[in-house]
């Protein structure tokens, strides 16, 4: 069969399916439907024919769009017309998740596959409560046993409903968590004189020693007076008062002990 052809059968198929279908699910459905014909479709053929349905509806002309979510092909809207259909959908998309349930979806999320008490190890709480909210969302599911610990606990993973919801193929499209943190990671504000309306504020801003100036010790001490001007006291001109304010005191006492010495 010519591609032309194939596109709308596989258009349709993936249109009325109520969930995502693979490449591989198309080509079945697709041979079982022509099942007479003697030339079947290929799966090259079929990855073909779904690329070119995508780029066909990602022109701006269409409100939807192809993508692959939850583990296969989709038709969903574009996040530009999120506002409209909450409105046809009303309290559908107002309902949350609990922040408990979030921290406990997002454990399973990036720990998968993981047991209820390994969860609460990281939590820090009881987690009954959010697991049950989350399988019966049907955001995860019980994948089996941990066969290596005692009582072989279940072991928890997400579904491809959550896949679906987060529009993801699978948990390895999580973004890493490095990738989060340095979205928050604040950068120190650097200080300028111009950045200041007060023309005092500014003069002082712009006086005021350099790194290198306080390391080599050339200030001492920063002051501002009544009229916001700074006052920048020399290390070595309060050394220098010092030494002779020293030597003034060991000279009068000194002398102190010659008037003892030499009384007349």
């Amino acid at each position: 069969m010519e591609l032309s052809e194939i596109i709308p059968h596989i258009e349709v198929l993936i249109f009325a399916s109520e969930k995502p279908l693979t490449s591989l699910d198309i080509v079945e459905l697709i041979n079982n439907s022509f099942g007479f014909l003697e030339e079947r479709i290929s799966l090259d053929q079929v990855e073909t024919a779904v690329e070119g349905i995508r780029e066909k509806y990602s022109a701006e002309f269409y409100p939807f769009e192809v993508r692959e979510s939850g583990g296969g092909w989709q038709f969903l809207t574009k996040k530009d017309y999120h506002k409209t259909i909450a409105q046809l959908n009303g309290d559908k998309f107002l309902k949350r998740l609990s922040n408990a349930a979030l921290e406990t979806l997002a454990i399973i999320g990036y720990k998968q596959p993981i047991t209820k008490g390994e969860i609460e190890a990281i939590r820090g709480v009881n987690s009954d409560y959010s697991i049950q909210k989350l399988l019966e969302k049907e955001l995860i599911l019980i994948s089996g046993r941990n066969e290596q610990l005692p009582g072989k606990p279940l072991v928890y993973a997400t579904s491809k409903t959550f896949m679906d919801y987060f529009g993801i193929n699978s948990a390895a499209d999580l973004p890493k968590i490095k990738e989060v943190l340095a979205e928050q990671i604040v950068e120190g504000t650097i200080i300028r004189p111009e950045d200041f309306t007060d023309n005092q504020i500014a003069n002082a801003m712009a006086e005021l020693p350099t790194d290198e100036e306080l390391i080599e010790g050339d200030v001492s001490d920063l002051k501002v007076n009544e009229e916001g001007e700074l006052i920048i006291t020399e290390l070595n001109e309060s050394s220098d008062d010092t030494n002779e304010n020293a030597d003034d005191e060991s000279n009068n006492l000194s002398n102190d002990v010659e008037d003892e010495n030499n009384p007349q």
